[in-house]
């Protein structure tokens, strides 16, 4: 009995283990099965690349289990509603948002799925030059919330001191601008521009280069004659007592240049180094008697002659200047219309009213005034006017015009006194 119930319990064990053991070998060939029938698929995941075995019937099934999802600016390999197959290659890349700003202007945001700074600017259709400015290199790699600024080059026309070029520039102010190129300024140098301002093409740089010289010239100062009257010499004679010597004056200017040329000059101080000094010379003024001249009781038409000879002799034709006393003088010209001129001669003529009138300026005591002259280089004149600069050997002729008082200048002419 007791054999009985031992062999029917080793029974009942038996059975126990033969279901549980039975169990086991289905649910392992169930899970041998199941996992013989996923797909292996390789996914590249922003460049990591994964084996993966997968039940997912499409490819937006598969990227769910992988925890992806796809957004718009995303790039991917397949359609999320291609159905996976074994050994396919999925790729996947995330775009990655970034910041654009050329020319310092608004900035405008990109997605982009390139991997390098490089590669974002050939899928947008970016060209730049190597004198641009990029604020990163070609190679440096996309990263989220990237900020990234060009500034391309332009042409700028820079005149500096008179000399004009084109330069390439990347900088935003006339003062970076200057700095870039080295260009410095000196303290009285003009700049067309604020220093501060924005520069760009449309904005031309002038510099104009400003330089304060002195400059001292050395004048000589013309002597003067004073003429004292002899009664020792015939009248009309003239000998010189005492020989005039020119002075000497040193005058310094402060000189303005601007590029070179210059634009303003002012007297500064005036020296005297030698004084001038004056020529004395005497006139004449014996009066030498005449002999009688020898007559006959002749006829009347003999008296008549002697007298139409004797006074043909004292007439003189206004072209015969045989007998006039000859000067040396240092001539110069002027008009009638400088600044603060009336016009008015000293002897009353009216020049403004007679243009074309021959009238000379003298010193009166080496040529009296109204006397009639003749003047090299300039014809027949009176003696009419007189100026402040005139003393001795020095003479003003009166022309019409500025320019024909430029054109005659400066220079030394005979000089006849006539009457």
């Amino acid at each position: 009995m007791k054999l009985g119930r031992m062999l029917k319990s080793a029974i009942s064990h038996m059975m126990v283990w033969a279901t549980v053991i039975a169990v086991l070998c289905i649910a392992f060939l169930v899970t041998v099965s199941y996992e013989a029938t996923k797909a292996s698929v390789q996914v590249t995941q922003n460049g990591q690349k994964e084996l993966i075995r997968t039940h997912a019937n499409t490819i937006d099934d598969l990227l769910s289990e992988l925890d992806v999802t796809v957004e718009q600016h995303d790039e991917l390999s397949h359609n999320l509603s291609d159905p996976v197959e074994y050994g396919m290659d999925v790729t996947y890349i995330a775009s990655k948002s970034i910041n654009l700003a050329i020319d310092r202007n608004n900035t405008e945001e990109y997605n982009t799925t390139a991997s390098t700074v490089g590669e974002f600017f050939e899928q947008e259709g970016f060209q730049f030059e190597e004198r641009d400015e990029i604020s990163h290199e070609e190679d440096t790699p996309i990263e989220e919330g990237m900020d990234i600024q060009i500034q391309q080059a332009f042409q700028v026309v820079v005149n500096d001191g008179g000399e004009s070029e084109k330069v390439w520039t990347t900088e935003s102010t006339v003062e970076d601008f200057l700095d870039e190129q080295e260009i410095s300024l000196d303290k009285l140098d003009e700049l067309n521009v604020d220093e501060s301002d924005r520069i760009t093409a449309d904005t031309p740089i002038t510099i104009t280069r400003v330089e304060k010289v002195t400059d001292v010239v050395e004048e000589e100062v013309d002597y003067t004659v004073e003429t004292k009257k002899d009664s020792s010499l015939p009248k009309g004679e003239k000998k010189v007592i005492t020989s005039g010597e020119k002075g000497l004056i040193t005058k310094k200017y402060e000189v303005i240049l601007k590029n070179g040329k210059e634009t303003s000059r002012e007297l500064i101080e005036e020296n005297v180094e030698k004084e001038s000094e004056k020529e004395v010379v005497a006139l004449g003024t014996k009066v030498e008697e005449k002999t009688p001249a020898t007559t006959t009781a002749s006829s009347s038409s003999s008296n008549s002659s002697s007298s139409s000879s004797s006074q043909a002799s004292t007439t003189v034709s206004r072209n015969d200047t045989g007998g006039a006393e000859t000067l040396y003088m240092h001539a110069t010209a002027y008009t009638a219309n400088c600044s603060g001129c009336s016009g008015i001669t000293a002897t009353g003529i009216n020049l403004k009213a007679n243009p074309n009138r021959k009238v000379v300026a003298v010193d009166p005591n080496v040529i009296p005034l109204g006397s009639r002259v003749w003047v090299e280089g300039y014809g027949y004149a009176v003696a009419g006017d007189t100026g402040g600069a005139i003393n001795g050997n020095r003479i003003d002729l009166f022309v019409s015009s500025k320019s024909e008082a430029l054109n005659f200048g400066s220079r030394n002419v005979k000089v006849k006194i006539l009457d």
